[in-house]
């Protein structure tokens, strides 16, 4: 009996063919290794920091990069770079979780619209993103955390609920170029309802969209907890997080630029490297751009 579903099994061998090639995009393996700095970062600060984040060292506040402190000091004495290492933790876990919420949420809407295409279901979908979309979605995040309180919880549930629209969005629209392909119309033949077709064959062929779109919108959770952190609405002190890191440095950036200096570098090194990490994904995955790897 003929599998159905061949049109989008991958040949024979492309996994190492696929790893060749993902090695020789340069904006991939550099997005990767900075990527990786960061998440390791993270990763070692639950076992180990420099010295401890919640210490208060007064005799030692305000001090340029030394041996003992590699990135100094702050206002309160505390080492720079255990608290970057830490408020890498909550960057990416608020990003990653934000994220999943997306997916979780986002995906199912989309291939659902797109299995109703033109039907009421679909417009109240479609509408419902659009309206989301229609408010700025930092100044709406900054609303939510503002009416039930400054954390990492609700800013998770702030920034996941603005991936949803985008995640329903792309895969909707994936999905729709999908529903004409031999393969789909062969199963609808054969007797599968929808959401089997959906889950078999329309969702194996939209991963590498998801993927991608996935990063973007990793780098971009990352901004968002920054801001959310820079207005005193995400994690909370003693948590260190970036974004506070920066508001706490501002008014003494004239005489101590290193307070600032290092935790921008921590966000714009680590969305620079998703970013690149996604734009190599994209290239890796899309046969139109493949040449350019």
């Amino acid at each position: 009996m003929t599998d159905l579903r061949a049109d989008h099994l991958p040949p024979s061998g492309a996994p190492v063919r696929l790893w060749g090639r993902a090695l020789k995009s340069r904006s991939l393996v550099l997005g990767a290794a900075l990527t990786l700095i960061f998440v390791l970062a993270a990763l070692v600060s639950f076992l180990w920091t420099p010295f401890d984040v919640t210490g208060i060292d007064i005799a030692n506040k305000i001090k340029g990069p030394s041996g003992r402190n590699p990135l100094g000091t702050d206002h309160f004495g505390r080492d720079i770079l255990s608290m970057i290492m830490v408020g890498a933790r909550v960057s990416i876990a608020v990003a990653f979780v934000a994220v999943g919420i997306g997916m979780a949420f986002g995906v199912p809407l989309g291939l659902w619209a797109a299995a109703r295409k033109g039907s009421l279901l679909d417009e109240v979908i479609m509408r419902g993103n659009d309206l989301v979309f229609a408010f700025p979605s930092l100044v709406i995040a900054i609303l939510i955390t503002a009416i039930f309180g400054p954390s990492a919880v609700n800013a998770i549930v702030a920034i996941g609920i603005f991936n949803i629209p985008v995640f329903a969005r792309l895969t909707r629209s994936g999905a729709l170029t999908l529903w004409q392909k031999d393969y789909v119309l062969a199963a609808r033949v054969a007797g599968k309802g929808a959401a089997r077709i959906s889950v078999e064959h329309i969702l194996p062929n939209v991963t590498n969209l998801l993927i991608v779109q996935g990063t973007i919108q990793f780098s971009l959770g990352i901004l968002a907890e920054a801001g959310l952190s820079y207005v005193g609405l995400g994690a909370q002190p003693p948590t260190p997080s970036w974004g506070r890191m920066l508001a706490e440095s501002q008014t003494m950036i004239s005489f101590a630029p290193h307070m600032a200096l290092f935790p921008g570098l921590a966000i714009l090194l680590t969305v620079l490297g998703l970013n690149l990490m996604g734009d190599g994904l994209r290239d890796l995955f899309d046969p139109k751009l493949r040449g350019r790897t």
